[in-house]
């Protein structure tokens, strides 16, 4: 089981790239595909491919007459996009998704166990504050 740990400050590049921390490669175990989802925090969730499908095949597995599955898997699918990492380890944001977690330059990517988040850092910020204060 991947587990993906730690904190790191980095920033886009010019073209919108960002370059995903060795620890995380690390734990990517070299496959060249990540999923990008929109999270549930104003964040972006990046899962490898077996994560994204067990956690996919729990969505997957609630009825489809259940209107809050339903809502949830929209949510979900919608916003999620294939990213491929380059040579050096960047992976390409989907415009998409950062509008939606607000990203402009700098983010801070931390793990969060099964999958790693992307946040805008002043944004991540605020929201860490919450949670020493819990």
């Amino acid at each position: 089981m991947k587990l993906f740990l730690g904190e790191y400050e980095h920033a886009l590049d010019d073209r919108g790239r960002i370059t995903l921390p060795r620890k995380i490669r690390q734990e990517l175990e070299g496959e060249r595909e990540v999923i990008l989802a929109r999270g549930f925090d104003t964040c972006i969730f990046g899962f490898d491919k077996s994560s994204w499908e067990r956690e996919a095949g729990k969505h997957l597995e609630t009825p489809v007459t259940d209107e809050k599955a339903r809502s949830l898997r929209r949510y979900l699918f919608s916003g999620a996009q294939k990213a491929e990492l380059d040579k050096l380890g960047r992976i390409l944001l989907p415009a998409q998704l950062k509008d939606y977690a607000s990203i402009s330059r700098n983010v801070v990517i931390l793990g969060a166990g099964d999958h790693f988040e992307i946040w805008e850092k002043k944004r991540w910020e605020t929201y860490s504050k919450t949670l020493e204060e819990t």
